[in-house]
């Protein structure tokens, strides 16, 4: 069974919400790789009927953050061509949208959101807060996607959030992975400062670059 998990609310759309509760335990890294998800188990835990279950895991499953195990579904182990796949996506969008940002965000009023999460990343970091730090850097991309004048490309960026959410999980207790995270803002944000698009895709590609091979290393896939 699935750890701490509680019996939900009964809202009108309860399927909603029990994909909600699954999908944050899966972007915490709460539910491990290869662990066997059934819908008999996750319904008696969180107090609902069979049914709204069996939805939400399906949808989970369609997103990729599941998969199908004949009677169950798990959490997919992740490898070294899942995390490639998903930074050559992050490589070819996340530069454009950052220099896209960089055309309003000279103005202090606009980029305090910004401005605020990378204080809070440094607060954390400082303090070795992990589960802080995890925060502020949430606050950080959304900080900066809000900017994004063009939503559909925000859409896109976001359907890999859930993704790269939970190989943070998995990774983001390590200061040294903290520390160059957090240098990778601190370069984004100088560039957004200055309203200097191309600095600010530069420092967005550097960042992907060393924060890739840091993950890679960090759990392990480098050795595959």
């Amino acid at each position: 069974m699935v750890p701490s998990l509680e019996p939900v609310d009964r809202p009108v759309a309860l399927g909603a919400q029990v994909y909600d509760t699954l999908r944050a335990y899966l972007r915490d890294g709460a539910i491990r790789a290869g662990q066997p998800l059934q819908e008999v188990q996750l319904a008696t835990q969180l107090g609902v009927s069979r049914t709204p279950v069996r939805e939400a895991l399906a949808r989970l499953a369609s997103e990729g953050l599941l998969v199908s195990g004949g009677r169950s579904y798990m959490v997919p182990e992740l490898t070294l061509a899942d995390v490639d796949d998903i930074y050559e996506v992050r490589f070819l969008i996340e530069p454009p949208a950052t220099r896209r940002v960089a055309e309003r965000s000279a103005d202090p009023r606009v980029r305090a959101p910004i401005e605020a999460a990378l204080a809070e990343a440094r607060a954390a970091h400082r303090a070795g807060d992990a589960a802080a730090f995890r925060e502020s850097h949430v606050r950080f991309r959304s900080a900066w996607l809000a900017l994004v004048p063009n939503r559909r490309l925000v859409k896109v960026i976001e359907q890999y959030a859930d993704h790269m959410q939970r190989i943070r999980a998995l990774t983001l207790d390590d200061a040294g992975i903290r520390a160059i995270v957090l240098a990778g803002f601190e370069r984004l944000t100088a560039a957004l400062r200055a309203g200097d698009g191309d600095a600010a895709a530069a420092a967005t590609h550097a960042h992907l670059v060393e924060a890739r091979r840091a993950f890679v290393t960090a759990i392990g896939l480098d050795k595959t």
